[in-house]
């Protein structure tokens, strides 16, 4: 009798959980799992074969991102929810925990195998007969009920990324940020100082503390769809899955090519981004639409680097920006409140697009309005030494961060730029629908908004500034 390490067994009914529901599943997948076993194809580890689960109904994320932006409706929706699907894509959805260099070159090397659906695999439970596989190339397009095997030295493998661990503070920290949750998305409330992603001399990034603390029962981690600066707070959007962040990525992707197409009035925006800005001065109108291209410039011989704005698109590379603004509420004391909204997704772009178009840096962005920083004075706040007094009797969070200190009576105010809201497509009800029926209309879709509170630093601010 065949004799299965518990860890395999667990990862096997894991991923054809759908068949064991069925009458006598479990013992067809046990009976499938000895014929793979056993078949000779190969002299590799003596021709065992690690099953991935077969091909099934499949959404095109990115053409259904893509229409979801457009607004919907259209034959698109019948595109994106009869995709066709490569035989690399596949293994790449099915096991996330793999190098993706790993799969590339188990393909290039020829030892990945495709049982159809309609081929000698289809009988598996038939006892001595061992399925007809055949090799399949990485862009091999499969058929609904296709498999694909690998080799079983894959589960021997170690996993990608080393795993994050926190302590029980740390994960309750964490999950404390979150804002909202559904079967396709998680949103969290990234604080001021955190890092979205990990890099040289970072030693904990939201993406690592995401994988560890929110990806509760699912068997992927959260990905990211889009970024925010480290010193920038506010709303963060991550995909629970691979499709789902394919999906968002292709809305975030859309919004920024139709404004760099100048397609701006009279338009619906399917996904809307405000932010909330404290600036030093106040802009000549009280809203407007800045429309300046940015440019990267490298600095110190390539140490660093900062963006621009480019007076001339054709004498170096520069990506079309475009952003709206409006004022919020104007301080007798020469700071103003402004909401930002930016029609493309650029690196900086509010920054710039305030410190350099509109003449009123961002207060706390020592980058891009060092000049004005360089004379900035402690705001004369009557109740200071109660309010500082207040500030040292805050408890440390974990991580080190600091939302408390930082509002504009302090000598060196943290950077006030807060994401406040994102209204965006319940890509959880596309899919769903979509799975439910090719012909849904997309035109249909709600929208979820999403809320986050301003930092406590930047509340300070804010009421300083009304007193």
């Amino acid at each position: 009798m065949l004799k299965l390490k518990p860890t395999v067994l667990h990862h096997l009914l894991q991923r054809f959980s759908p068949y064991t529901a069925a009458p006598g599943g479990y013992e067809h997948i046990l009976a499938a799992f000895h014929q793979y076993q056993s078949f000779s194809s190969t002299q590799r580890r003596g021709g065992k074969w690690f099953p991935v689960p077969p091909f099934t109904h499949a959404i095109n994320g990115s053409a259904l991102g893509s229409e979801l932006a457009r607004g919907g409706g259209g034959a698109s929706a019948s595109k994106a929810a009869a995709s066709e699907t490569t035989a690399i894509k596949w293994v790449l959805k099915c096991c996330p925990e793999l190098p993706r260099s790993l799969v590339q070159k188990l393909f290039r090397l020829r030892q990945v195998r495709r049982g159809s659906a309609d081929g000698g695999s289809s009988d598996l439970g038939a006892q001595g007969q061992a399925p007809q596989l055949k090799r399949v190339a990485a862009k091999d397009l499969l058929n609904l009920g296709d498999q694909i095997f690998l080799p079983i030295s894959v589960q021997e493998l170690p996993s990608e990324k080393q795993e994050c661990h926190c302590c029980e503070e740390e994960v309750n920290f964490v999950r404390s940020l979150e804002l909202y949750k559904d079967p396709a998305i998680i949103v969290v409330n990234k604080p001021s100082g955190m890092p979205v992603q990990g890099g040289v001399g970072i030693k904990r990034s939201l993406d690592e503390l995401a994988a560890t603390c929110l990806s509760y029962d699912y068997s992927e981690p959260p990905r990211l769809v889009h970024r925010l600066d480290r010193d920038c707070s506010g709303i963060l959007v991550m995909g629970r899955t691979q499709l789902s962040a394919t999906v968002l990525h292709s809305i975030f992707r859309e919004k920024t090519v139709d404004a760099s197409k100048c397609e701006i009035n009279n338009k619906k925006r399917i996904l809307q981004r405000r932010y909330w800005a404290l600036v030093i001065g106040s802009p000549r109108r009280t809203k407007g639409l800045v429309a300046a291209p940015l440019g990267k410039v490298v600095l110190d011989n390539g140490k660093s680097d900062r963006i621009t704005v480019v007076d001339c698109a054709q004498m170096m590379s520069s990506q079309h920006a475009v952003t709206e603004y409006r004022v919020i509420q104007s301080s007798s004391h020469g700071y103003t409140w402004l909401e930002l909204s930016p029609l493309t997704g650029r690196k900086h772009q509010l920054r710039v697009h305030c410190a350099e178009v509109l003449g009123t840096p961002i207060v706390g962005d020592y980058k891009y309005g060092w000049q004005v920083h360089r004379k900035w004075k402690q705001f004369p706040f009557s109740d200071l030494k109660n309010s500082n007094e207040d500030l040292c009797k805050e408890k440390t969070l974990p991580f080190g961060i600091d939302m408390e200190r930082g509002s504009v009576s302090e000598k060196h105010p943290r950077l006030h730029l807060h994401c406040k809201q994102i209204i965006l497509p319940n890509v959880s009800q596309a899919l769903q629908n979509l799975l439910a029926s090719s012909d849904y209309d997309l035109s249909e879709l709600p929208s979820i908004e999403l809320v986050a509170p301003m930092p406590p630093y930047m509340q300070r601010s804010w009421d300083i500034l009304k007193s």
